[in-house]
């Protein structure tokens, strides 16, 4: 986000910084920073020191800035300014700036400092998320009263301060990554290094040299020795997530590093011992795979020592009222309608609604209504539940309920890919997998 009083210099930044960066925006004053709802995104501000006429102080810049740091936790800040001050400079990194850049400034100066301030929003914006794994706020998306919950939490609890290796089940949505993350959280490892490796988004050509690191020359391309995710992970946790996607050659493949617990990388002879624990996890239908022969069953033997199950939210009926009241005081606070409610025909709705997604259907069903509610109550055409035709306490698979929520998501949003996958919940890359596993081109 680039904020200024000068068209000259927001267009001047956006073009140089839209080279680079995906999302680049701008706004003509910091007042406007209070209308807009994708605040909490902005990994970094540009923001200018002086919006008055006559005045050059740059308090104005200084007010901001602390506004930015008590609002936007998140978001990393580098203030601008036509007038050069030393104490004005100094006071601004006291303040909690990451950079002072003199205007006009030097191309490469700007990229670089912008290029590593998004590197620490980054950093400081995982770190945040690992923390929350340990609030009580963030558990108790898990807790409830019903047994499969209870069932799942025991197991977890009894898994995380082993080694043991752990599969995660559960459809999409439900938390299989934050679970992930509680475990590795709770265990001795929790000082060490947590990879998360997406498989259902990972090209088969790239799974070796991504997950087992590569040596200089080993390809075109490959301009110097690359660890992989493994080794990235030495002495922590390796979180293989979708493992259900991967091919059988893949499998093998990982077969033989997860029992060797060695690998070597593409293009060099040289064995590397690996000292990771690793954590799996899937939505697919692994045990019908396994029967079906499209999975292994000496990998699924290696990653299942301890497994859990993830109940759909469906299956947890009893934890609906609970968990959809928690994610409603999240939302209340973070775009500030502290008295906002839920209708009690609202409440009924969410109680009975089937939830396909899940929690994370959820999450966005409920932030949706804040967002868009203009009263000081929620009410149920608010809702804008995605419908998707899945029927409780029916013979359908997973994979069968997978391929109906595939579908009925492409109609909705008429073939848009990128629509599709984002109502899923999942990447563009997965979703173009599963279109392809269930023969959906």
């Amino acid at each position: 986000m680039i904020i200024d009083d000068d068209p000259d210099v927001l267009f001047a930044a956006k073009v140089l910084l839209k080279r680079n960066f995906t999302n680049v925006k701008t706004a003509e004053s910091p007042r406007k920073i209070l209308q807009r709802n994708d605040e909490s995104n902005w990994d970094v501000v540009l923001l200018d020191m002086n919006y008055r006429k006559g005045f050059e102080d740059g308090k104005e810049g200084l007010y901001w800035l602390e506004y930015l740091k008590e609002n936007m936790s998140s978001a990393v800040v580098i203030l601008m300014t036509g007038f050069g001050d030393v104490e004005l400079a100094v006071d601004s990194l006291k303040q909690g700036a990451f950079d002072f850049i003199l205007k006009p400034w030097d191309n490469e100066r700007l990229y670089a400092s912008v290029n590593k301030a998004v590197e620490l929003a980054r950093k400081n914006q995982k770190l945040e998320r690992l923390e929350e794994i340990n609030r009580p706020a963030v558990i108790s998306v898990f807790e409830g009263k019903s047994p499969a919950m209870q069932n799942a939490l025991t197991m977890s609890a009894k898994a995380a301060p082993t080694d043991a290796t752990v599969l995660i089940l559960g459809e999409n949505g439900t938390g299989k990554f934050i679970l992930a993350q509680q475990i590795y959280m709770q265990s001795l490892r929790k000082n060490a290094p947590f990879v998360h490796v997406d498989l259902g988004a990972l090209n088969e050509n790239l799974f070796e040299s991504e997950l087992f690191g590569y040596a200089k020359g080993a390809f075109t391309g490959a301009e110097k020795d690359t660890p992989g995710r493994f080794e990235q992970a030495d002495g922590g946790t390796i979180f293989l997530d979708e493992i259900g996607n991967l091919s059988l050659p893949l499998q093998s493949k990982l077969l033989t590093v997860l029992q060797n617990r060695k690998l070597n990388r593409l293009g060099e002879n040289k064995e590397r011992n690996i000292d990771v624990r690793v954590i799996c996890a899937t939505n697919a239908p692994i045990y019908q795979m396994v029967k079906d022969g499209t999975f292994r069953q000496d990998l699924l033997f290696r990653i299942n020592t301890m497994e859990i199950k993830i109940p759909a939210l469906r299956e947890r009926k009893e934890d609906i009222p609970e968990l959809a009241e928690f994610l409603l005081e999240k939302y209340k606070s973070k775009y500030r309608k502290p008295e906002l409610k839920l209708s009690e025909k609202a409440q009924s709705e969410i109680l009975n609604y089937g939830w396909p997604g899940n929690i994370r259907e959820m999450e966005n069903v409920l932030e949706r209504a804040v967002i868009l509610t203009d009263s000081g109550e929620i009410e149920a055409y608010e809702l804008h539940f995605s419908h998707f035709e899945v029927v409780e306490n029916t013979h359908l698979t997973l994979e069968e309920m997978e391929i109906r929520m595939i579908e009925n998501s492409l109609k909705k949003n008429r073939g848009n890919i990128s629509k599709t996958a984002e109502d899923l919940g999942i990447t563009r890359a997965s979703l173009y997998r599963r279109l392809e596993k269930h023969n959906l081109l």
